[in-house]
């Protein structure tokens, strides 16, 4: 029994964390919106591709890894956007994948403003493999008291509201509103077990200042929350130059310290990378956080020449 003391501590934490289940996070939340907020599908008005890499604290055997690929774009009717984001979240003997589709309804409230309405639906797919547990000389008779889980199937749905401008924007989101059961109540070695998901509540906002002809500043602000955990709050501030390139800081309330970089590579090619210091004792076991993301945006020769916008 001592040999699956790794296992059972891992179904405690199952026990008191999941009931409160968050969603995978990223450090540039700001060019990844789509992923909590369907009613950002279509906001750029092009289509517009999205690929981003996060592995979280570097060096501590089975931390979260997250790889997230995404496109949304106006339809035909300039009301409708549509959007398809795929999610891969790992984390130690934990791995799932979420398939979403966002809708978007877009309607203007004054010349410069827009007010859109999203929904999203969706699968999501879980697997448990506890022989990534690593558990030193444990037999097979062990393990097999742990069950296994093998793409469990379940749906999703969501909703959003995106408020935007040139210069502002602001929405609120519940991406995830079927509460879903990981596995159902179940003894293992004598321990009851149960794990669903919460819903999470996002706020996000942000403003552009132009600063100079040739700088702009945006600070943005994401809130997060989910019954059972505390209030996540993400502050963060880019300073972009000449329409090419962004640096940034940004900071995850009692949890880490982030360094932004990023640079417009071409019209449509986008490239950027953030760092994360943990600033809780966890800092003491790896080192650091990192995230890579790129963005593909597709202009019809009619558009011309545009500058980029900055959210």
């Amino acid at each position: 029994m001592r040999k699956l003391s790794i296992i059972f501590l891992f179904l405690i934490l199952v026990t008191s964390v999941s009931n409160a289940q968050q969603d995978a996070q990223y450090t540039q939340y700001m060019y990844n919106t789509i992923s909590v907020n369907p009613g950002y599908a279509g906001s750029r008005d092009v289509l517009s591709l999205t690929g981003l890499y996060r592995t979280q604290w570097v060096g501590l055997t089975g931390a979260p890894r997250t790889f997230t690929i995404s496109g949304h774009s106006p339809l035909k009717n300039e009301k409708l956007g549509l959007g398809v984001s795929i999610v891969r979240d790992q984390i130690w003997v934990q791995d799932e994948t979420y398939i979403d589709v966002d809708f978007s309804y877009t309607i203007n409230t004054s010349e410069t403003a827009k007010l859109a309405f999203g929904l999203k639906a969706g699968a999501h797919l879980l697997n448990l493999d506890f022989a990534k547990a690593n558990a030193a000389d444990t037999s097979d008779d062990e393990l097999s008291l742990v069950n296994n889980v093998d793409n469990r199937f379940s749906p999703n749905i969501g909703f959003g509201l995106y408020y935007y401008t040139d210069k502002f924007y602001i929405g609120y989101s519940a991406p995830t509103l079927l509460r879903r059961k990981y596995y159902e109540d179940e003894q293992v070695a004598g321990i009851s077990y149960l794990s669903r998901d919460n819903i999470n509540h996002y706020v996000i906002a942000g403003y552009v200042f132009d600063i100079t002809e040739t700088t702009k500043f945006k600070p943005a602000v994401l809130f997060k929350a989910v019954t059972g955990a505390p209030l996540q709050a993400d502050l963060s501030g880019n300073v972009l130059f000449n329409d090419k390139f962004t640096l940034g800081l940004a900071y995850r309330w009692d949890a880490a310290l982030s360094g932004l970089v990023g640079f417009q590579v071409s019209e449509s090619m986008m490239i950027g990378y953030a760092y994360d210091w943990e600033t809780t004792e966890l800092n003491n076991y790896n080192s650091g956080s990192h995230e890579i993301f790129l963005r593909w945006e597709f202009r019809s020769s009619k558009d011309g020449v545009i500058s980029p916008r900055f959210f």
